[in-house]
């Protein structure tokens, strides 16, 4: 700091002034005074100079007092000052004076303490929210009133890369330059709601194959809106099993039923005795027979499916030459497609297929499951192929046995869930058969899985398509 700009230095200087201009005077009117009254003037003169210099000298140490005692100590509080500006707050003076300057210093060591600790508390805080918005699985985003993203955690910050990537409209596309990212297309709406007055708002999102949970809330500053902050939950898979729920019911009640009403109407007819022959009883009852298998097989799909789900299934495995299976399911199902003018096929690649632990009636039920399927999906005057050979999986021997229609195929949308329990691809693929319950294909990934095997599924939509399976042929313990 420079001296004549500091208090002390003009304290001096206005002190050197006065007594300066005190000297001035004084000569003035006393020199004149003492040449006319004084023999010895020249004594008085130098008496008078040297008073003078020592005038001056005493102002120069009085300076130099005020500056050890003044200019010093505020010095270090301007110091201390610029460190806690730039956030060292753990700085302190260490001025241990009585006067009001120590008092001042002590003032600013306990405000300094409070302000660490506030800021200690804060940053605290602050990490605390964070490590919580880290840890939640859903989307959390926060906007100004202007829309401007100002929060996010990683989750919500995924979400918004996600919706960005996807072209919503010309407008959005013009301002793909811009860098501040704003509210997402889908949030606009219940944005704009929110900034209108209409409070936490709440519905649900579909973006693409998605489904978002969103609740919107304001965030307000002395009553006047000044953001809001939007939790996002993926509730697809909830929304999903819930329309696979929806459709089973709808689908069991419907098969359930259709055969009730026949065995009631026809039973009804053979009270009635509206059967003119023994011909014509024997046709009704036999439909009723029928009609009480069809759901005799319902309730026993559902009940396969509760134990294999519980883990209750009891699995007699031995020793099994599958190919022997397969060309029992083979023969089965020649007749099938000879009335359905459909072309069966069984190639094996090789002679030995020997399981060494499997259930041969739960793999025959896979194999009959699979090839139902086939032909209730495969039009006439198309193929359908069993094919079977040894092959290496992760340098263990397995048996990939892969069924193949020529059937009208599975849409790409649909693939991942076949498997699913409940699920049913398209209805409306079917053709002159009855639907199945969507239960047969969930009931085959159990029994695969519990045979430490594996199966997939690949279709092309209008060419066909190929389930394969790969069974290990050494048991794992």
């Amino acid at each position: 700091m420079n001296f004549w700009t500091s208090l002390v230095g003009k304290l001096w200087a206005t002190i050197i002034c006065l007594v300066a201009c005190i000297l001035i005077i004084l000569g003035l009117f006393l020199l004149p005074y003492i040449d006319m009254n004084y023999s010895n003037s020249g004594d008085i003169k130098r008496l008078f100079t040297y008073t003078a210099i020592i005038g001056f000298s005493m102002t120069t140490f009085f300076a130099l007092f005020l500056l050890t005692k003044i200019t010093q100590p505020m010095q270090q509080m301007i110091q201390a000052t610029e460190a806690i500006r730039k956030g060292e707050y753990n700085t302190r003076l260490s001025i241990n004076t009585s006067d009001e300057i120590g008092k001042l210093a002590n003032t600013f060591n306990h405000m300094a303490a409070e302000l660490e600790d506030n800021i200690r508390n804060l940053n605290q805080e602050k990490e605390h929210l964070a490590s919580v918005l880290r840890s939640m699985s859903d989307g959390v985003i926060t906007f100004d009133t202007s829309g401007k993203v100002i929060l996010t955690n990683p989750p919500g910050q995924k979400l918004i890369t996600q919706w960005k990537d996807i072209h919503w409209n010309l407008d959005q596309e013009d301002a793909e330059g811009e860098e501040e990212q704003q509210v997402p297309e889908p949030l606009l709406d219940l944005f704009d709601n929110m900034l209108e007055g209409s409070g936490d708002t709440s519905t649900n999102l579909h973006v693409k194959q998605g489904v978002w949970s969103v609740h919107m809330a304001p965030l307000y500053s002395d009553n006047d809106i000044r953001g809001a902050v939007a939790v996002l939950r993926n509730v697809t898979e909830e929304v999903q099993l819930e329309k696979m729920r929806q459709d089973f019911v709808a689908n069991v009640s419907h098969e359930i039923r259709t055969p009730l009403s026949m065995m009631q109407g026809y039973s009804e007819a053979l009270l009635d005795g509206m059967a003119a022959s023994p011909e014509e009883s024997q046709e009704l009852i036999q439909v009723i027979h029928d009609e009480s298998l069809r759901m005799g097989r319902l309730v026993k799909d559902l009940l396969d499916m509760a134990r294999m789900e519980a883990g209750h299934v009891d699995m007699a495995k031995k020793q099994l030459d599958l190919n022997e299976l397969l060309e029992r399911v083979y023969r089965k199902f020649t007749v099938r497609a000879k009335e359905r003018n459909i072309e069966l096929l069984y190639d094996r690649k090789t002679e030995d297929m020997v399981l060494e632990e499997a259930d041969e009636d739960r793999l025959e039920q896979v194999m009959t499951n699979l090839l139902d399927n086939a032909f209730r999906h495969t039009p006439e005057e198309k193929k359908i192929s069993i094919l079977a050979d040894r092959v290496l999986s992760d340098n263990k021997p397995m048996i990939r046995i892969v069924v193949k229609d020529e059937g009208v195929g599975i849409p790409p949308e649909d693939l991942p869930f076949v498997f699913e329990r409940f699920y049913k691809a398209d209805k409306a693929r079917v053709r002159g058969e009855s639907v199945g319950t969507g239960l047969g294909l969930a009931i085959v990934k159990n029994i695969v899985e519990s045979h430490q095997g594996s199966i997939q599924v690949d279709s092309i939509l209008g060419e066909g398509t190929a389930f394969t399976m790969l069974l290990p042929v050494e048991s794992r313990k």
